[in-house]
């Protein structure tokens, strides 16, 4: 019989049982939702992508939307690693507010950016998703890679199924994003594997920091 192969999904593999990783998982869950339960403030996930740099536009945007949403009243919460994560809790930081990073062990992530005053560590991906959703009053999604993508959508499954609360989905900036919608509407909906009014009930489109904002400010109550 041939050898029966699992992808590794944890450093656990060669030194226990597969049970024992159950426990791993539970006590990452326990710890996050403790230390999250404690937040006092609502709060919006920012995302994007970590390789941005200070000098791009994206970052100095998350920066500034952060500081305007802590301003408005909310936290924020992100990745908690480089690039637009390390923007959006900059700007969360210097503005006096909340500024949450749900921070994910990875071989060649860097490690937590400084601006992060509530820190959860994560091993696991699902669970790390699993917060941001249930934490997260609406997703502002910023320019990114497939890390970005992958969080958009799964946000937007959430919603769509009603496994969640319908909560707002702003993209920003439709020079990057438009194509996307585009390809949603002419491909997706055309074929009939989604509704077109979910893509105009779930998903916005913002290219000002003050735009994304006063957006937030009348359909998120705080």
């Amino acid at each position: 019989m041939p050898e029966l192969q699992q992808n590794i999904v944890d450093d656990l593999a060669s030194v226990t049982t597969e049970s024992w990783r159950t426990f791993r998982i539970m006590a990452e869950m326990v710890e996050a939702l403790d230390t999250l339960n404690s937040l006092k403030v609502n709060c919006i996930s920012i995302f994007g992508s970590a390789r941005s740099t200070p000098d791009t536009q994206e970052y100095k945007d998350a920066e500034k939307i952060s500081r305007l949403l802590v301003e408005a009243g909310f936290g924020i919460i992100t990745g908690g690693g480089p690039g637009v994560m390390e923007a959006a809790n900059k700007g969360a930081f210097d503005a006096g507010g909340e500024s949450v990073g749900l921070h994910i062990h990875l071989p060649h992530e860097q490690g937590c950016n400084q601006y992060v005053k509530t820190r959860c560590n994560f091993r696991y991906f699902f669970i790390r998703k699993f917060m941001f959703v249930k934490y997260a009053m609406a997703y502002v999604v910023m320019p990114g890679g497939m890390g970005t993508i992958d969080e958009l959508s799964e946000a937007f499954v959430l919603a769509q199924t009603g496994r969640t609360r319908p909560f707002p989905i702003v993209l920003y900036d439709s020079s990057f994003w438009s194509g996307m919608v585009e390809w949603l509407r002419k491909n997706m909906a055309a074929r009939g594997f989604i509704n077109e009014k979910e893509i105009d009930r779930l998903i916005t489109v913002c290219d000002t920091p003050e735009e994304v904002v006063n957006h937030l400010r009348k359909i998120v109550i705080l």
